[in-house]
This record gives C-alpha cells, structure tokens and sequence, in this order.
C-alpha cells in the first residue's frame, strides 16, 4: 500500500473517468517546463551541435509509476506515428500520440513489461518483470518466449532489451528486490540470443545492476548502464556477436550528489549517447565526454527513445512522466536497419 491506498484502489482510480484515457496537466505543464526550474545545461561547446539550450522541454503525460514500477520502455512506432511505453505498477502498455492531450491505454495485462524494443521484422520485443522473461509478439497476436531460463535456472528479473542488426537478441537481467532462491541464475547479467532463438550466451558478467544497454551506430561498441555503481560501461564487439570482455571499461559516470541512476539508454547516429544519470538526462559523445544535461526535476530518468518523422523528437520517461524535446540528430531507428553481405 502507498498513501493509504491499496494497489487495487489505484488501478481503479487510473482507470475512472474516461475509461482507458490517462490524461496530463497539459497546459500547465509546459509552462513548468519552459520557467519552472527545467533546463538545458551545456557542459561543452559541442552541445550547440546536438541541441539548442532554449530548446522546450514538454511535459506529455503523467499519473504513472507507484511501488511496483515507474514509467518505462518508450518505443517509438514509425509506421503510426505514435509512441509507446509502459506504466509497470498498473502492467499496462500505454500509447502516446503527438499532438494529444495525455495518453491512452493500449495494452492491459503486459506483465509489469519494462523495456520494449522491435527486432527486424517489426516485432514488438518485451523484458517482462512478473513473468521474469523476454518476449515476442507476433502478428497473430500470439507470444513467444524469447528467454526465461538461463544453464536450467530461471532468470532474475529481465529489464531491457535491444535488437542487432543481423537479428540477435540482447537484453539485460539485473534482478530484483528479493533475494535469489536456489532455482535461480546467480549472476546479474547480459544475454546473447540468437537471432534463430537457436543460442543463447551470457555475454556480460562483471556488473552488479545491468540496466540500459545500446549499440554504437556500426555495432562495434556494446554500451550497458550498471545502475547500482552509478555508471556505463563499453565492451567491443566480437564478429561472432558476443563479447570481449577484457575489453571491459568505464565509458561515463553518471553519479553525483543529485538522485537519479543510470537506467535505459539510447544511441544517436553520430555515435552520442543519452542516458539518465544524477540530476537528469546526460547527452555524452562517444567518448564519454559529457556535453550537456536536460534537467527535468523528476528524480530518475527512466529511459530513452527516439522518434517522429525524422527521428529527431527525444521521448524520455520518469518515474510518473512522459516528456519529449527535440535534437539536432537523429537516433538510431528502431526497428534498426537490417544487415546486408
């Protein structure tokens, strides 16, 4: 219980008034954002080349989040021109279209889905915490289970997931709140499937709360966020898709004295990366070099995406919020491009 409420309480009072619209302060929100203490901070001149500092920050949709889970996983739908991302405390999937006011209930029942992405056919790929397993779903509306056991032992608690362009699957497995029983995996890592569900490897093994994870735009680079040491870590990639891991290396850190943990991440086209870390949303190079932060005043970032036509609109979600600004360079667009010989 929160507040007084009981979790069953609150999923009825999400739901009232309007059947399955979730609806935002709109107005007063994007008032907020432009003098209410939300900021672009530039740490490098290189910024300027990314995003303008007097840029808007919108506040799109809120009301989400609660014990169970905070807003997560936005997905951007090319083909729809709509957004997605989910709400884990009520386990629902929610659609985000530009332009409306608040957003609408797309999906009941997601089993507290966390991070979303597409593979290369147009799927929607899921990391579910309740079931504690990666999943797929098809055209048919059918769902298949990608991962949920790893060596004869079932997985953590799957958070975040990203697609290849030759098709494999990586995703991340930090656990959860309680302790490993006996039948679990005991490691806190990053898996590799194949794009045939054929294989399936532990890919990363030296962090203790694997979070967030995307590819450099040429593959080259593995980018995965260690939530509880507070910072990103880089591994090269092999020809065969997994790891090097002497290779391992501290690309950013993203601690602080301010809250928030790096959590989901994503990539854009020039090879910058963004992530939350402390006090906000960090725009780095691909060095590692921080160039500027969006400063939202929520406590976490909670992930990222790109979208719009041109794949220059940041989405980014918080523990209650949705938000959007737009950059300069495109993302990485999801589903990515197939790989050719």
């Amino acid at each position: 219980m929160r507040n007084g409420l009981s979790r069953r309480d609150m999923l009825s009072m999400a739901g009232a008034a309007g059947g399955l619209a979730v609806t935002s302060r709109f107005g007063s929100a994007f008032a907020a954002a432009q003098g209410g203490g939300m900021r672009i901070e530039q740490m490098d001149g290189a910024l300027a080349n990314i995003i303008a500092t007097n840029e808007p920050i919108r506040q799109l949709a809120n009301g989400y989040g609660g014990d169970i889970g905070p807003a997560e996983g936005p997905l951007w739908m090319a083909e729809g021109k709509y957004l997605y991302f989910n709400d884990i405390n009520t386990a629902r999937r929610m659609k985000y279209t530009p332009g409306q006011q608040g957003a609408t209930v797309a999906m009941e029942k997601t089993n507290e889905a966390n991070g979303l992405t597409r593979d290369l056919q147009g799927r929607i790929l899921s990391a579910e915490h309740l079931t504690r397993r990666v999943t797929r779903y098809e055209p048919d509306g059918s769902v298949t289970v990608i991962a949920n056991s790893f060596g004869g032992k079932r997985l953590l608690r799957p958070n975040d997931v990203v697609v290849k362009s030759d098709g494999a699957i990586y995703f991340t497995d930090p656990g959860g709140p309680l302790a490993p029983d006996q039948w679990d995996v005991t490691v806190a890592g990053v898996y590799r499937v194949s794009a045939d569900l054929g294989t399936m490897s532990l890919v990363v093994d030296d962090m203790v709360g694997p979070n967030g994870l995307a590819f450099s735009p040429d593959e080259s680079i593995l980018y995965v966020n260690d939530a509880r040491r507070r910072h990103a870590r880089a591994y090269d990639v092999l020809p065969n898709g997994t790891l090097a891991k002497q290779t391992s290396r501290l690309f950013a850190d993203l601690g602080g004295p301010e809250p928030g943990v790096p959590d989901g991440m994503k990539v854009d086209v020039a090879g910058n990366v963004y992530s939350g870390g402390g006090g906000g949303l960090y725009i780095m190079d691909k060095t590692g070099k921080k160039l500027g932060r969006i400063v939202h005043g929520q406590p976490a970032t909670t992930n990222v995406a790109f979208g719009g036509d041109d794949w220059k609109t940041l989405y980014f979600t918080t523990r209650s919020t949705l938000f959007s600004v737009n950059v300069k360079i495109a993302g990485v667009p999801v589903p990515v491009k197939k790989k050719t010989a």
